[in-house]
């Protein structure tokens, strides 16, 4: 295949954020079930950058600074968005923040309380640094997939459009790599205008 044809390479950063799984307690699944899953929904090439650290805002913030700072265009983390008193994600992430992109944690928390009303005790929220999108995703990876993905009728069609079919125009507007899904797993959506010819 012509080089030139194949899609962007892409960095993506995944942080899992448990004071837990960071010291042995407990097998982590939330990076295993993330890099599943992108491996799935993404046609381009992706380096992985993974991390595992405690509920610590600093070490939080500063993970992802170092994250954004290494190229990555997308970083996406899991666990530590609740109300408990340990829950710090979105503290850290809000304080890395550039923009702050509302929509994303509106639309999980929407799909979320399709399955269960404790979602609203949810604080997910989803920032912009650099040419990087951040966005917290809940700790499940039951829930991981169907927020990204979205809630699916009996035949196919999308019920609720997950978060992940807006990520790629996001990642083009703020200069980011051209990022092609698989329709089958999530369908990104683009302007027409923002769309590259059929290859």
């Amino acid at each position: 295949m012509n080089p030139s044809l194949q899609p962007d390479p892409v960095r993506i950063g995944i942080v899992s954020i448990s004071d837990r799984a960071s010291t042995g307690v407990y097998e982590d699944k939330g990076l295993p079930a993330l890099q599943d899953w992108l491996t799935r929904a993404l046609k381009n090439p992706i380096t992985f950058e993974p991390r595992l650290i405690p509920d610590e805002v600093a070490n939080i913030s500063a993970t992802l600074i170092e994250l954004v700072d290494a190229g990555c265009s997308l970083v996406l983390t899991t666990g530590g968005t609740g109300p408990a008193l340990r829950d710090v994600t979105p503290e850290a992430t809000l304080a890395v923040a550039h923009k702050e992109m509302p929509g994303f944690g509106e639309q999980m928390r929407q799909i979320s309380l399709a399955f269960v009303p404790t979602a609203i005790l949810s604080r997910q929220v989803a920032v912009i640094r650099g040419n990087s999108l951040i966005i917290n995703l809940p700790g499940q990876p039951k829930a991981i997939a169907e927020t990204l993905e979205g809630l699916k009728n009996a035949d196919g069609t999308p019920k609720i459009n997950g978060i992940f079919a807006a990520v790629p125009y996001c990642i083009d507007l703020i200069g980011g790599p051209y990022l092609e899904t698989n329709d089958e797993v999530c369908k990104g959506f683009r302007p027409k205008s923002a769309m590259r010819p059929a290859r």
